[in-house]
């Protein structure tokens, strides 16, 4: 699963390096061409989801340093260090134990789950990474589609003009 991850990563990485030189290609031929607003929203899309795809690696790789932490077999390895949070101790003493992991693509989160049908995330995956790539993957989408909608409009209008002269 570890491997996985890394491909994950990798492939996230090289994408959003070529969404970065698309979108800042297509913003430099917007101004030397002055193609307009079709030509700055795409670009501006390419390099929205450049950074979706960014965000979404790092924490992706936060995922995958807790589930190398918690595969880590020997003899201190149940329950996963991963999901030895504040308090965990307490709660053993208590009867609930930490029994598996999961982890969750969408949203991004490594999560224990314990012996009384319960789950908690472990914090490994910084706070700012499922919102960031939420708002960069709708901004993304929002500008691709508003670069589709006004390119539909002009071309539209060249055919009412072509028709009516």
């Amino acid at each position: 699963m570890f491997l996985l991850f890394l491909l994950f990563v990798v492939i996230a990485v090289i994408t959003a390096v070529g969404l970065c030189g698309y979108g800042a290609r297509t913003l430099a031929d917007r101004r030397a061409q002055r193609t307009g607003t079709p030509g700055s929203l795409r670009g501006l899309a390419a390099l929205a989801g450049a950074g979706a795809l960014v965000m979404y690696a790092w924490g992706l790789l936060a995922v995958t340093g807790a589930v190398m932490t918690a595969e880590d077999g020997g003899t201190d390895s149940s329950p996963p260090r991963s999901c030895r949070t504040a308090g965990w101790w307490e709660r053993a003493q208590q009867g609930v134990e930490i029994v598996d992991y999961t982890v969750t693509y969408v949203p991004l989160a490594f999560v224990c789950e314990t012996s009384d049908g319960g789950s908690y995330d472990n914090g490994d995956v910084p706070g700012y990474v499922n919102p960031g790539v939420l708002v960069l993957a709708l901004t993304a989408a929002g500008c691709a589609i508003g670069a589709g909608y006004v390119s539909e409009l002009r071309a539209r209008a060249e055919l009412r003009k072509g028709e009516a002269g």
